[in-house]
């Protein structure tokens, strides 16, 4: 035996018990408030003219034996009678039940509110977000050409950079140091431990090389050599003494280490001297055979990987991730809170510029308003059901009662003028019948 269809009319739970975890829209705001006030007016002014209508027609009713021409009265008032009950029906039966009575398909927005919101929101995605309207809407809005014209502006594009500032500054609030730091390390670690360091190494320190850059470096290492020689005599001599034998004289020592001294203080001082010494040369065929190396020979390829796997499991290297996100952090911070930083003044005039190339490069805008389009039509193409969807889910969340109500405020009134007319057609049409009827009929 089959179930029965609930009746999609029928008043749900929600309606006629409304929970409170459900939004309420009844608080109403002083715009609404004053939406309530002409809707009373003009309920009152509609039931006003059925009551005109009522008070008619009794009296063409109990008149027009003695006037016949008022039958022509009540047959107008008879009518619109009809007519603005039939029109108060049918307004009241969208936003309640007429008189509290269960008739069927009456209290339409209360019972229906999820379904209308549904269909609402089905309406939006399909006339105004479909793709093709989204589209055509941007090629003649020209987001290029208005966004050129916006940051092109001094004081606009201080406004943006205020706002990243702004962004700047909650964004380092809300991120935690430690997250970030691992999020630093683990990016540059990896990124370092999947390239080999021997081969760009190789390049860039044969570049230097054969450009003779290092002789800088060399010349003041020779320098710093010479000069501790020239000036350690005493240390050099006890070295001296320290490693003779034991039979040796003093005196035998001492001629051996004045000598070796100023073998050894010539010797730095000739290479110090002489950019052509042999020295200088060879260490700069090893220099080069190194770079070499770097680049072709496996085995160096691997000690330089295994030097690079060591210092990077060093936990000081490590922690350098964490110091480096603080330090950017505080440039940053202040750099954002300072209004006239060479950050904030370069982001200024980078926005400023951009905004008039923006603005001059049709090419460039015109690349801007493809972009734009395109991104606009994917997300309206995928997308504009789950965005138009916050209708739904808003709505459901509404009680259904606070729900008529507040949706009876904005058009209500409007709705009030339906009655009016229906009155005035009703009156109309019951004098044009009558007329009829008397005139051909009779």
């Amino acid at each position: 035996m089959s179930t029965p269809a609930a009746d999609p009319t029928a008043p749900r739970p929600e309606a006629s018990r409304p929970s409170r975890a459900r939004s309420r829209v009844t608080d109403l705001s002083p715009a609404d408030q004053e939406r309530r006030r002409r809707l009373n007016v003009m309920k009152a002014v509609a039931t006003g003219a059925l009551v005109f209508m009522a008070v008619l027609f009794v009296v063409a009713y109990l008149l027009q034996d003695r006037h016949p021409w008022l039958g022509y009265v009540r047959a107008m008032a008879e009518a619109g009678m009809v007519g603005a009950l039939a029109d108060w029906f049918a307004v009241t039966a969208l936003f309640r039940r007429p008189m509290g009575l269960p008739i069927p398909h009456t209290a339409i927005i209360p019972n229906r509110k999820d379904a209308i919101g549904s269909s609402l929101s089905e309406f939006v995605a399909t006339n105004f977000l479909s793709e093709d309207v989204v589209r055509a809407k941007l090629a003649d809005f020209s987001v290029a050409r208005r966004a050129g014209a916006f940051l092109s502006r001094r004081e606009t594009a201080e406004r943006v950079t205020a706002e990243m500032a702004s962004a700047v500054r909650g964004l380092t609030t809300v991120l935690r140091d430690d997250q970030v730091a691992q999020l630093f390390e683990s990016i540059a670690l990896r990124k370092i431990a999947d390239t080999k360091v021997g081969p760009p190494l190789g390049r860039i320190a044969g570049e230097v090389f054969a450009r003779g850059d290092h002789h800088a470096l060399v010349d003041f290492v020779v320098d710093r050599l010479h000069a501790w020689i020239r000036d350690n005599y005493t240390t050099v001599s006890r070295v001296v003494s320290e490693r003779s034998p034991s039979w040796s004289p003093r005196f035998l020592d001492s001629m051996v280490s004045d000598r070796l001294y100023r073998e050894v203080e010539a010797f730095a001082l000739a290479v110090k001297t002489d950019p052509q010494h042999q020295m200088r040369l060879a260490l700069d065929t090893f220099l080069a055979e190194f770079a070499q190396d770097l680049q072709d020979d496996p085995a160096t390829i691997e000690r330089a990987e295994n030097i690079k796997d060591r210092i990077l499991s060093n936990e000081q290297v490590r922690s350098l991730a964490a110091s480096a996100w603080s330090s950017v952090k505080s440039a940053l911070i202040e750099a954002a809170e300072d209004p006239d930083s060479t950050l904030r003044r370069s982001v200024t005039t980078s926005l400023q510029e951009f905004g008039v190339r923006l603005t001059e490069d049709a090419e460039l805008g015109a690349k801007v308003d493809a972009w734009v389009a395109d991104a606009a039509g994917y997300l309206a193409r995928h997308h504009a059901r789950g965005i138009t969807g916050i209708i739904d889910e808003t709505i459901s969340r509404w009680d259904g009662q606070a729900t008529s109500r507040k949706i009876e405020l904005q058009v209500g009134r409007d709705l009030q003028f339906i009655r009016i007319n229906g009155t005035v057609v009703g009156a109309l049409a019951g004098l044009a019948i009558y007329t009829f009827a008397q005139l051909v009929l009779s």
